[in-house]
């Protein structure tokens, strides 16, 4: 519980930019490609760290490291609340991104130590939803203290809190069962690029990277940064209004979390066809908000909201590809991975829409296309790696080797010449 607090406030200060967007155009003088330069460094910064913190937390173990995100969160918010200078805020956000990016693996890390494989599922998707309370807690309660206080006291503030939380981590936080700290493991650079190019060789570890990479990504770009932008510049709803219709996707992923962690646990053979059902309903929702005449009418905004808020939940299912297709030993690095996807996604989105805003003369229609065009790529890899990651499956089970109940060949799996042709191409 301690170790999923902690993922709590790391959700906080990375969508804490979410609805002081405007206010940091104001305060650095900077335009909207500018402005998305600071959601593409933290993201950045976030999804270049994702291999290393998985090497990290296998060789460390993940008590430690999550003390370093905490130092790393609280530090980033401290300088972000006395930047003056756009260059120093960047900064800031570059330095909260690396103590963002220690913190996810490191919980999932924790679980895959301290639960069951059948149980890992449930508790992922519970830690994602609880961490959504830190991004509702970035919503409008973020926007009244921005708006009462200010800036200075109010990120000054959450860097404190968050620094301090490091004695408690210290006090409750054990990596395993039956120990507190994990021992260090020491390994050549030669034997760490070993273990990350055979977790790269995994065709499940791929397919669980294209499964995040397409399924998270269109609620990031909204939450992190051009979601307020879009509602009051774009559609003209008031910035209170736009803070609050941003919570309906923490509410949305805080039930969508237990849900599919709960269905895909029972029913694990459904995993994948439930997110190439979700990755078409998207599609759906996109065109939609993309074509709409003129105002986008709440009555269409929220459902629609609801709708792309379980991006997040689905976006666990390629945690738990990374865990069934790789040794324990490994599934810190192969997580990592995985983990990488979605803020691929994320930062080229944020800067493809503010780069688009620019050029267009600020038609939020024509940026926002960028997310359909990367939603649909996306897709079309991840049911590349579907086939592979299987005809692997299959291939191994001819052999006689062990497999996971949770990818073991199901009726309904393509098998015949098509297997064979697919484990050519793999």
């Amino acid at each position: 519980m301690t170790a999923a607090f902690v993922y709590v406030l790391a959700v906080f200060h990375r969508t804490s930019f979410g609805v002081a967007g405007l206010e940091a155009a104001d305060r650095f003088g900077v335009g909207a490609a500018a402005l998305g330069t600071f959601t593409v460094l933290q993201v950045g910064v976030y999804a270049a760290m994702q291999i290393p913190t998985g090497v990290l937390v296998d060789r460390f173990g993940p008590r430690n490291v999550l003390t370093a995100a905490l130092v790393f969160l609280g530090s980033g918010q401290v300088l972000l609340a006395v930047a003056d200078t756009y260059a120093l805020g960047l900064l800031a956000r570059g330095v909260l991104g690396l103590g963002d990016a220690l913190t996810f693996v490191s919980v999932l890390r924790l679980a895959a130590n301290h639960f069951p494989a059948k149980q890992y599922m449930l508790v992922t998707a519970f830690t994602g939803a609880l961490g959504f309370a830190g991004n509702l807690a970035a919503t409008l309660p973020l926007t009244l203290l921005l708006a009462g206080p200010g800036w200075l006291p109010t990120f000054l503030a959450a860097g404190l809190v968050t620094v301090l939380f490091v004695a408690i981590v210290q006090w409750r936080v054990h990596d395993t069962p039956h120990s507190r700290v994990t021992e260090s493991q020491a390994a050549s650079a030669r034997e760490v690029g070993r273990q990350v190019l055979t977790a790269l060789r995994v065709p499940g570890t791929r397919l669980g990277f294209w499964t995040h990479f397409s399924t998270m990504f269109g609620q990031n770009v909204l939450v992190l940064l051009w979601g307020v932008p879009f509602l009051v510049q774009g559609q003209g709803y008031a910035a209170t209004t736009a803070s609050s219709l941003l919570a309906v996707f923490v509410i949305g992923s805080m039930i969508g979390g237990p849900l599919v962690g709960g269905f895909v646990g029972r029913k694990p053979e459904a995993r994948m066809p439930l997110v190439l059902g979700f990755l078409a309903t998207m599609a759906v929702v996109w065109t939609v908000l993309l074509s709409w005449p003129g105002r986008i009418p709440l009555a269409v905004l929220v459902p629609a909201f609801a709708l792309i808020s379980f991006g997040g939940p689905m976006s666990t299912i390629g945690f738990a590809l990374a865990r069934d297709y790789n040794p324990l030993p490994r599934v810190g690095t192969a997580t990592g991975m995985v983990n990488v996807g979605g803020f691929v996604a994320t930062t080229i989105a944020a800067l493809a829409i503010g780069v688009l805003l620019e050029v267009s003369g600020g038609s939020f229609r024509v940026a926002l296309g960028s997310v359909l065009a990367l939603l649909l790529f996306g897709s079309w890899r991840m049911i590349v790696w579907y086939l592979r990651a299987r005809a692997a499956v299959f291939a191994a089970q001819e052999r006689g080797e062990a497999v996971p109940v949770q990818i073991r060949r199901r009726p309904w799996d393509v098998r015949g010449p098509e297997r064979q042709r697919v484990a050519a191409a793999a």
